[in-house]
């Protein structure tokens, strides 16, 4: 059990297919903003479920309220996933990605879902986990992840188009497991 502050205990395990109607209802507003994700911002329910869901050596997993927090139940706050970044050759360096409900925002959920992802990948086989497109304007998340260990390779101009501040560059982050 993660306690972030005494309003949020929560649990991080794999997603089951009971999960979905939780993770798509804090992933639709994220792919809808457009400022974090490289998604299409109308990209469908059914499509975002087969996108998101992976199988092994992959996983998807989520953060979920405690049964014994202040509103118990089980409510998705966060979800993420893990996956081979690239196939044959490539395939020991995994890709993840993250997304946290805007009302638990700063909560430390992020961080957790990261270092379970880290850790799962890890006991997964794979050696490394390489972001491929960290928005540079989220300098939240860029923040985070360079204080769990990536670091920016590159950083390729101009390849988001934020729908309020215009062209930005995405990072490609690394780091070793």
């Amino acid at each position: 059990m993660c306690a972030v502050s005494q309003e949020t205990l929560f649990d991080i395990r794999p997603a089951t297919p009971d999960d979905w109607p939780g993770i798509w209802s804090l992933m639709e507003p994220v792919l809808r903003e457009g400022e974090t994700f490289t998604w299409d911002r109308d990209t469908t329910e059914e499509a975002a479920r087969a996108k998101w869901m992976k199988e092994a050596p992959g996983q998807t997993f989520v953060a979920v309220r405690t049964a014994d927090g202040p509103h118990p139940g089980g409510e998705v706050l966060g979800t993420g996933e893990f996956h081979a970044n690239q196939a044959g050759g490539g395939s020991h360096v995994a890709n993840a990605g993250y997304m946290v409900s805007s009302k638990h925002s700063g909560q430390g959920i992020a961080r957790a879902l990261c270092a379970y992802s880290l850790k799962e990948a890890n006991t997964a086989g794979f050696r490394a986990m390489q972001f491929n497109a960290v928005v540079e304007s989220n300098v939240r998340a860029v923040w985070l992840w360079q204080s769990m260990g990536f670091r920016i390779l590159a950083t390729v101009p101009e390849a988001f188009n934020h729908p309020e501040i215009g062209y930005v560059g995405l990072h490609v982050m690394y780091r070793k497991l």
